[in-house]
């Protein structure tokens, strides 16, 4: 599919060709009654206007009928030419073998990244993502974007319309852990989100919304979790002006591996057995690895602030931790914890 569409010029010539060379060939037969292999020498030499001798002398419509393939054939190597030459001129040939060569390391990716939209907001997503230690792909419809971060580490980026199944597919959605979707248009939002569940129904799915009135129907479709960015930093905002000590210290831990605080989930299913279904106070946590169990969420979804030492680790059930770098480092390594992305 790949080399199909980088190198469609070049198939249409070859196509074009094979229609000439067929076209001629039955029209000899037919005209002229020759045999198949005096109708293909003649064409094969008309074609190619090497100048040789007619087989045989061409009737009235043979002559036409040669006249008219001179010149169709003519404008065919003329679009040869120009195809060719552009691809080595231009240097377009060097570019597809790389992209070639780019979409052999795309298809060993496994448990990456795939964001959609390389706009501001998925600049953003990207770069947090890659601090965190994912492998992320980004997929965009703009030529310009692509050249512009072709060249840049730590990300694969790839030029197509994440609305496009083929596109999802050479992107690694039936290997991938999650894909973000930060398209500005809701309605592209929505067509990706339904094409990546129909396309891989275990993913985890974060899709951007402008529209209050697309959240509900990005959930319906099938994303995890929507995100309204206009929303997000109109609240930060307010809350800086309301309580700025208190978001300046929360902006102070981040969910990175590059800061010196850092937020991480466990899940109990990350939980070596032997510590599922003990409670927080029997993991010993913050007398050992010195990190804080600061919050829980239930099978149910609710969520509990500093939940009590005699909670239970129960199925479906999720710990927030709180704790520097090499604590959590620490806490993760003692505890044999177990990545949820394998």
């Amino acid at each position: 599919m790949f080399f199909h569409r980088q190198f469609r010029r070049i198939y249409y010539f070859l196509l074009l060709l094979l229609v000439v060379i067929t076209g001629g060939t039955l029209g000899f037969m037919i005209i002229e009654e020759w045999s198949l292999i005096d109708s293909l020498y003649m064409t094969i030499i008309t074609v190619s206007t090497v100048g040789f001798g007619e087989v045989s002398e061409l009737s009235d419509y043979g002559k036409l009928f040669t006249a008219f393939l001179i010149i169709f054939s003519f404008g065919t190597f003329a679009y040869a030419v120009s195809a060719i030459t552009v691809y080595v001129v231009n240097g377009e040939y060097k570019e597809y073998f790389k992209q070639y060569r780019t979409m052999q390391e795309v298809n060993k990716l496994r448990n990456h990244i795939i964001i959609c939209g390389y706009g501001r907001v998925g600049h953003r997503v990207t770069q947090d993502l890659i601090d965190q230690g994912y492998d992320c792909l980004v997929v965009d419809h703009d030529p310009e974007i692509i050249e512009e971060y072709k060249e840049e580490d730590g990300f694969y980026i790839l030029l197509g319309d994440g609305t496009n199944d083929e596109n999802l597919k050479e992107a690694g959605l039936m290997n991938a852990y999650g894909i973000v979707t930060c398209l500005p248009n809701d309605a592209d939002n929505i067509y990706v989100v339904l094409s990546a569940r129909e396309l891989n129904r275990g993913i985890t799915i974060v899709s951007r919304a402008t529209q209050d009135s697309s959240m509900n129907k990005l959930k319906v479709a099938g994303a995890d979790k929507v995100i309204m960015p206009d929303s997000i930093g109109g609240t930060h905002m307010a809350a800086l002006i309301a309580k700025p000590d208190a978001i300046e210290f929360l902006e102070s831990i981040k969910i990175s591996s590059k800061n010196e605080s850092n937020i991480e989930t466990i899940t109990f299913t990350q939980l070596p057995e032997n510590l599922r279904n003990k409670t927080i106070e029997e993991l010993e946590s913050k007398k050992i690895t010195g990190v804080t169990i600061i919050g829980f969420r239930s099978p149910q979804g609710k969520y509990i602030i500093n939940p009590p030492l005699e909670t239970y680790i129960v199925p479906d059930s999720q710990l927030f931790v709180l704790g520097s770098t090499s604590q959590i480092e620490h806490f993760i390594q003692y505890y044999g914890l177990e990545s949820d992305q394998n």
